[in-house]
């Protein structure tokens, strides 16, 4: 199971660049790159909605589940 983000996907559709994003949302640039890689480990809710709101989309855009097969498939 794995849980894919698609934020650099939404950045490039909203023609934002990460820092842009971030200073917006009041984290560090070095914490969205973590999420925008899939590195983090958690995202709080309220940190999700900053992110929705600045880029106006919905969570579903940015977050998606991959099973296993799928994530393997595409590697």
């Amino acid at each position: 199971m794995s849980i894919v983000v698609n934020l650099d996907v939404m950045l490039a559709k909203r023609k934002m660049k990460s820092k842009d994003l971030a200073a917006k949302i009041g984290i560090t640039v070095s914490n969205l790159s973590l999420l925008k890689t899939g590195k983090a480990r958690g995202i709080r809710f309220n940190t999700l909605e900053a992110i929705c709101r600045e880029l106006n989309c919905q969570p579903g855009d940015i977050l998606e589940y991959r099973s296993d097969d799928e994530v393997h498939e595409n590697d």
